[in-house]
């Protein structure tokens, strides 16, 4: 088993209805399956991560399939590149677990274990009762409660992450999946918000221990309606940035074109 004690670090062993390691600290498994990993003096907050009205409403919005292009296309560059008899593959901020299913679902037949991870007890919550074949924990990305070298593959969709944790989880030989936003992603929101509409950069950065094995495009065009483009303005840091007006105008829309532009990088542990 991968997972280790957010407080000792000893490995953790599967009870009934608990987690326990050799120093006897227990962490007891929820009712809908998950178990938090994710110690007071770790959360920054009361309550980290989304709220439950914000993971409702992205919930809805990814069931309408307007992401399903990029759910695919994460779910088929692992079934190509992990091999490994009963592999472990981390989904670190996985959310409702919309992307975290496709994983399990595009791995179950090599019988391994696909884990997903986040701060937000909501979202967890959420995503155990509805995808039972994954096993789902609250806690940090900051201190990833798993074993060295355990991991046979991490994906990384957006999601904020301690590089050196990527290090020392993931197996030598093993993957890692980076999710960033292509160069025209959602330029429609930004020309209402900004004057100057600027693209986002191409994806540069580099980890440390890893080497760039391939890189994709997924762009395509998405029509919302206005439920479902304020929804998406939510998820976005745009948000923060969006007049009353905006939101007006999104509310009151018909429909809204956009575009959905993403980059999918593999990287390789050295």
């Amino acid at each position: 088993m991968s997972l280790i004690c957010p407080l000792c670090h000893l490995s953790l062993s599967a009870e009934k209805n608990s987690w326990r390691c050799a120093q006897g600290h227990q962490f007891d498994r929820a009712r809908e399956g998950y178990v938090n990993l994710l110690p007071v003096q770790h959360k920054g907050s009361r309550e980290p991560g989304d709220s439950a009205e914000m993971m409702q409403a992205r919930r809805a919005f990814l069931a309408a399939g307007h992401y399903q292009p990029l759910r695919d296309g994460v779910a088929e560059l692992l079934a190509a590149r992990v091999s490994t008899p009963q592999p472990q593959l981390l989904d670190i901020g996985c959310g409702e677990g919309y992307y975290t299913d496709a994983m399990a679902t595009a791995l179950q037949p090599l019988h391994g274990q696909v884990y997903g991870l986040d701060v937000a007890k909501i979202a967890v919550r959420l995503a155990a009762k509805r995808y039972p074949q994954v096993l789902f924990c609250v806690a940090s990305s900051q201190r990833l409660p798993f074993a060295d070298a355990s991991l046979d593959a991490v994906v990384r969709i957006y999601a904020p992450c301690n590089e050196a944790e990527l290090q020392r989880v993931i197996k030598p030989g093993g993957w890692l999946l980076t999710v960033t936003p292509g160069p025209h992603h959602l330029q429609q929101f930004k020309a209402l918000i900004y004057r100057e509409v600027k693209l986002h950069e191409p994806e540069s950065k580099c980890y440390a221990g890893f080497t760039q094995v391939e890189q994709q495009s997924l762009g395509y065009p998405m029509t919302l309606n206005s439920a479902d483009a304020t929804t998406l303005l939510q998820m976005t840091p745009f948000a923060w940035r969006a007049s009353e007006d905006v939101w007006q105008q999104l509310r009151a829309a018909t429909s809204f074109e956009c575009d959905a532009d993403f980059t999918l990088t593999l990287w390789q542990r050295d």
